[in-house]
């Protein structure tokens, strides 16, 4: 068994900490990017009218169905062909990132507003309340609340996902591991430190999620 050498990593861990806010920083925008997103796409999907549902449908399927890497290496490298527009690193995976997550949190949105009975839209639409209004006032309330496990989930899933930006050279968390372990040769234990701050910065939206749900579950009963 190798001499573990976890000393040299964690004498050099401020780069790795430093490296974090901006872990974080693409993490935030993506997540509320992905959740507006999310909610203007899922109600797109759920119109009557074709020609507002088809293409929302056709965006979600497009996204989902494709490699978050494959979106990412797209936007950096073949938009600019495209249009002539050079998006700087963090932009191109921010905006890869918020797209891919707009579209997991619209089919959320959708099952989520699906899920909440007839009979509130019914008793909104007696009480002379407009689609939007009964969406806000009633179903969207009520829905969030199925909804929490799920956008629990992917928020964590994007959390992971933002690793993908450093084959874009982004200068977050992975990126500076993979440099660090390349000019130490130390791979074991950079990347065991690595996967302990990403558990770190995870861990405590997770244990807020679950404390949220349970809020949820006690204003039921």
């Amino acid at each position: 068994m190798p001499e573990l050498q976890f000393g040299e990593v964690l004498a050099n861990i401020d780069l790795l900490l430093a490296a974090c806010g901006l872990t974080l920083a693409l993490w935030f925008v993506a997540l509320a990017a992905g959740l507006g997103g999310g909610l203007a796409v899922g109600l797109a999907r759920l119109s009557p009218r074709r020609w507002i549902a088809w293409p929302a449908r056709a965006f979600v399927e497009a996204f989902r169905n494709t490699p978050v890497l494959v979106q990412l290496i797209w936007f950096y490298y073949a938009l600019p062909v495209l249009t002539g527009i050079q998006l700087p690193a963090f932009g191109a995976a921010a905006l890869a990132l918020s797209l891919n997550a707009s579209a997991y949190c619209a089919e959320i949105y959708r099952g989520g507003i699906q899920s909440v009975p007839a009979g509130q839209w019914e008793a909104g639409r007696a009480l002379g309340m407009s689609r939007f209004r009964l969406l806000r006032r009633v179903v969207l309330p009520l829905a969030v609340r199925r909804m929490v496990p799920a956008f629990t989930n992917r928020a964590v899933e994007l959390a992971k996902n933002t690793s993908v930006a450093s084959i874009v050279t982004v200068q977050e968390l992975m990126y500076t591991a993979r440099l660090f372990s390349s000019q130490n040769y130390l791979p074991l234990e950079t990347f065991t430190v690595v996967a302990m701050i990403y558990f770190v910065l995870i861990y405590p939206f997770t244990l807020a999620s679950y404390a949220l749900e349970r809020r949820f579950a006690a204003s039921r009963t």
